[in-house]
């Protein structure tokens, strides 16, 4: 028995009713189910209606720019939007493409080439199979992923400890671990490079490896038997992994930590600066024979040490601007889930590209402590 052609759905947003007619017919010819609406609003709420393949959007409308329509759609959709437009100005162009259309035709336009510009668009997605297939893996990983994160809050007498993360839609290797000790805590924070299942297997590896550490009183040899383990799997997937590793003496506010490239661990101190922490080496796997040095700070009472990935870095155009963000972020908020929240929402999620997991630990005032 042969399977129905797939039905295809359009959603034409075009104030102009002569060429909104036009659009309609030419997307019919193609085999579209075919909507359309003739301003901003309305047809962002019939793309959230009838969830299109397709949808053609005009730039001046008459109550919404189209720009604002475009980036509204990208919140909840992924469908193909051709952009259509007078503006033929390039930098309305680049514009245009970095608020999330995938084509962009100047008006006046022949119905041929919108044809083919559709066309296109259509040859590179993937086959219904395929895409299935690719949603089923990014399912598992995303399990994967989320099964790494502590499943409990942690309690350090004199400490006040959370942590938040935020995946992106393409699923990275990020992660954060902890758990209590007789001493205090151990953490454990790690970026394994790539997307998809591989980078969640790997940082499952690099989860299993820290723990099983944990023991070792030295904590320079601890990483560097760590690091071996870890080797293997690296060399054989090509990849390597950006890895925070500290532990924490609770009576003494001691902070013993080995940093291997991932150089996003911050020192805030109560009402003063916030200091970055020296990376100590190369990301685990990026070269062979890499050693990494222990290194140490002290917590002081109301300090806090932030670790953050870098879906948080990639927001700001220095590393001057992200420090002193993240610095403002932890000390205007009174406790480290809101310290972690607050730092969380300098990447808002409809922009970020990547992961986005923060951990801050906070030392709790004297006052406060007693």
């Amino acid at each position: 028995m042969v399977s129905p052609p797939e039905v295809r759905r359009a959603v034409v947003i075009e104030d102009d009713p002569d060429i909104r007619g036009l659009l309609v017919r030419v997307l019919t010819k193609q085999g579209f189910e075919v909507t359309e609406a003739g301003a901003g609003l309305t047809g962002v709420e019939e793309v959230r209606r009838s969830q299109p393949d397709l949808v053609t959007l005009d730039l001046n409308l008459p109550d919404l720019d189209g720009l604002e329509v475009c980036k509204l759609l990208r919140e909840f959709s992924d469908a193909f939007i051709v952009m259509l437009t007078a503006r033929a100005d390039e930098l309305d162009k680049l514009t245009g493409l970095d608020n999330g259309a995938d084509e962009y035709i100047s008006k006046p336009f022949s119905p041929r080439e919108l044809q083919s510009r559709i066309n296109a668009l259509f040859r590179r997605r993937p086959s219904p199979a395929a895409d299935t297939a690719s949603r089923s893996e990014l399912q598992r990983a995303t399990e994967v992923q989320q099964s790494l994160l502590p499943k409990e809050d942690i309690r350090v007498e004199g400490y006040d400890v959370a942590g938040v993360f935020r995946p992106s839609r393409s699923v990275g290797g990020d992660f954060y671990d902890w758990y209590q000790t007789p001493e205090g805590l151990h953490l454990t924070f790690a970026d394994a490079m790539g997307k998809g299942m591989g980078a969640a297997l790997i940082a499952a590896t690099v989860r299993a490896v820290m723990r099983s550490t944990g023991r070792r009183q030295d904590l320079d040899g601890a990483f560097a038997s760590a690091s071996k383990a870890i080797a293997t799997d690296l060399d054989s997937s090509n990849s390597f992994v950006t890895l925070f590793h500290a532990r924490l003496d609770a009576a003494s506010g001691k902070v013993t930590y080995v940093d291997a490239g991932h150089g996003l661990a911050l020192h805030v101190e109560s009402g003063g600066a916030a200091h970055r922490l020296p990376s100590g080496g190369p990301p685990v796997g990026a070269w062979s024979g890499s050693e990494w040095p222990q290194s140490g700070l002290d917590l002081a009472p109301g300090d806090c040490l932030v670790v953050v990935s870098d879906g948080v870095l990639d927001v700001f155009e220095s590393v001057e601007d992200f420090t002193e963000a993240v610095r403002r972020a932890t000390q205007a908020e009174d406790s480290a889930q809101a310290a972690s929240s607050a730092i969380l929402s300098l990447a808002p999620a409809e922009t970020a590209e990547d992961d986005v997991t923060v951990v801050v630990v906070r030392r709790l005032p004297q006052e406060v402590a007693a």
